[in-house]
């Protein structure tokens, strides 16, 4: 099996980490004005330029860490990131408690479009043969696969403000909806800690291999060969 230098790594990683975490902020602006809501509008960030969305420490930063980390250290790491929050005033939804739902479900949704997408770019590289470009190709999709599951799982946890939090805010009675979202202020503090002890990897873990099989089957991959890239790209 062959191990990337952290350079490469970085080159496969780099694409789909800036388009996974914007991407994801971009569909809860668009599904925003869908029901309502202009706030997103009127700032100007529903749009797929990376720019308006890049935290230069969320987006940047911290992914960098953790790759650098997870290569000097070895062994895949819990690849995450964050992107500058597009501003929503679920207030200004034309059923806001109903509503939340779609807003918050749209951030996954995309992130399960996008592994989608490449997953099938695998499958093109796999095309290509020995051409110049397949093995690159496969393994950036391996990567985009990988960051965006990782994506998908971390925000559907139950916990505001993760979308998973507002989804089941939103599905919720309102009595027990307004006291669950009163959790909101210290979701960040509680998250860190599920991390820093070892429970959130431990939840997360199952969640995500049951997701890249999902993506395998849909996109006709064979489940262990998408295994074995995104083995590859974390090594």
């Amino acid at each position: 099996m062959i191990e990337l230098t952290l350079i490469q790594k970085i080159a496969v990683f780099a694409l789909p980490v800036i388009f996974a975490i914007t991407l994801h902020e971009a569909a809860h602006g668009y599904v925003a004005r869908y029901f309502g809501d202009m706030t997103a509008a009127a700032a100007g960030r529903i749009t797929v330029n990376p720019i308006k969305h890049i935290d230069p420490v969320g987006t940047i930063l911290v992914p960098l860490l953790i790759l650098v980390a997870s290569k000097l250290l070895g062994g895949g790491a819990l690849l995450f990131g964050w992107a500058k929050p597009v501003p929503v005033n679920f207030g200004n939804l034309r059923r806001p408690k109903q509503d939340m739902l779609w807003v918050a479900a749209a951030g996954p949704g995309i992130n399960f479009v996008m592994a989608v997408f490449w997953a099938l770019m695998i499958q093109v590289g796999h095309a290509l043969g020995s051409g110049f470009a397949s093995a690159p190709l496969m393994l950036m999709g391996a990567a985009g696969v990988f960051i965006n599951v990782i994506l998908m799982a971390l925000n559907l946890i139950p916990l505001p403000p993760l979308d998973g939090g507002r989804i089941a805010v939103s599905l919720l009675p309102v009595r027990q909806a307004i006291q669950y979202s009163r959790i909101e202020p210290y979701g960040l503090f509680i998250l860190l800690g599920l991390l820093f002890t070892g429970i959130l990897g431990f939840v997360l873990w199952p969640l995500i291999s049951v997701f890249i099989g999902l993506i395998a089957l849909v996109t006709g991959l064979e489940p262990m060969q998408l295994a074995g890239l995104i083995n590859v790209v974390l090594k």
